[in-house]
C-alpha cells in the first residue's frame, strides 16, 4: 500500500512539473478544436527547414504547422506558392514571415478569409507600391555589403561574413552549415512591390531583433509602428527563430490565441 501511494505521488509530481513547463512556454490557452494552423514562411538565403527549432515547440503545444518552401525566384512566385498553402487550409491560419518572408505574407494573405493573424519576425512589412528595399539607404545594415551576385543575378551572402552579419548569436559551426546550404534569392525581388497590404485589415504581431545586422532594427521598429503591430523586442541576431526559438514560438502562440 505504501509503495502504491509513493508511486501515485511521484506520477502526480511528474505530471504537474510537465504541465508547468508547458504553461511557461505556451501562449494563451486555445481550445484544441479551435487552434489555427501555423504557416511559416522563410526569408532569403534559407528554406522551410530554417524553422526546425520552432516547429517542435508549436507541435508539442498542439498546433498543426506547415513550413512553406518558396522558390525565391520572384516575389510573385513566392506569393503564389504561399497563397496556395494558405488557401488549402480549411480553418483559421496564423501566417508567419521572417525577413523577406514578411513581404510575401503581406501580399499572400490579402483578401484571405482564412488568415486571422500575421506575425512578422525581423521582417519587411511593405506598403502598397513600395519597393521591398526602399529604405536601404535610410536604414543601412551590414548585410548589404556582404551580398554577392552570381552571373544570373541571384544573391548569396559571403560565406566569410555569414556568421557576423546574419547569425552572430549562433555557434560558428552552425553558421558554417547555414552558409554552405544557403538558398540564393533573385536580386530583382528587392525592387518588387506588393499590390495589396494585408496588415491594413489583419491583426499583426512583430518581433524586433535588437542586434540584427541584416535588417536595421530601427527599420523593424518603423515597420512595426506603421502596421500598428503588437511588438516585442529581444536581444537577438537576424535569425531569432534559431537562437531564441522559445521566444518566437510564444509570440506566435499569442497571435494564435488572440480573439
Amino acid at each position: 500500500m505504501i509503495r502504491t501511494t509513493r508511486m501515485l505521488i511521484t506520477a502526480l509530481m511528474v505530471t504537474g512539473f510537465a504541465a508547468g513547463l508547458h504553461s511557461q512556454s505556451a501562449g494563451p490557452p486555445v481550445s484544441p478544436s479551435n487552434r489555427p494552423t501555423i504557416v511559416l514562411v522563410h526569408g532569403a538565403f534559407a528554406d522551410g527547414s530554417s524553422w526546425q527549432k520552432v516547429i517542435p515547440i508549436l507541435q508539442r503545444d498542439g498546433y498543426t504547422v506547415i513550413a512553406v518552401q518558396n522558390p525565391l525566384t520572384s516575389l510573385a512566385a513566392d506569393v503564389e506558392t504561399t497563397k496556395r498553402v494558405v488557401d488549402a487550409q480549411t480553418g483559421p491560419v496564423v501566417l508567419v514571415g521572417h525577413s523577406y518572408g514578411g513581404a510575401v505574407i503581406t501580399a499572400a494573405s490579402a483578401g484571405s478569409s482564412n488568415v486571422k493573424s500575421l506575425v512578422y519576425i525581423a521582417a519587411f512589412a511593405p506598403e502598397v507600391g513600395e519597393a521591398i528595399g526602399a529604405f536601404g539607404d535610410k536604414y543601412p545594415a551590414p548585410l548589404g555589403a556582404a551580398l554577392r551576385p552570381d552571373k544570373a543575378g541571384f544573391l548569396y551572402v559571403d560565406s566569410a561574413q555569414f556568421h557576423t552579419v546574419f547569425a552572430a548569436d549562433l555557434p560558428v559551426a552552425e553558421t558554417r552549415v547555414m552558409a554552405a546550404t544557403q538558398k540564393p534569392i533573385s536580386g530583382n525581388v528587392f525592387g518588387a512591390s506588393v499590390d495589396q497590404a494585408a496588415w491594413k485589415t489583419i491583426p499583426s504581431w512583430y518581433l524586433v531583433s535588437q542586434d540584427d545586422k541584416a535588417i536595421n532594427p530601427d527599420l523593424e521598429r518603423f515597420y512595426a509602428k506603421r502596421i500598428n503591430a503588437r511588438t516585442t523586442e529581444i536581444k537577438a541576431s537576424h535569425v531569432a527563430f534559431l537562437s531564441h526559438p522559445g521566444d518566437v514560438a510564444r509570440l506566435i502562440e499569442r497571435a494564435a490565441g488572440a480573439p
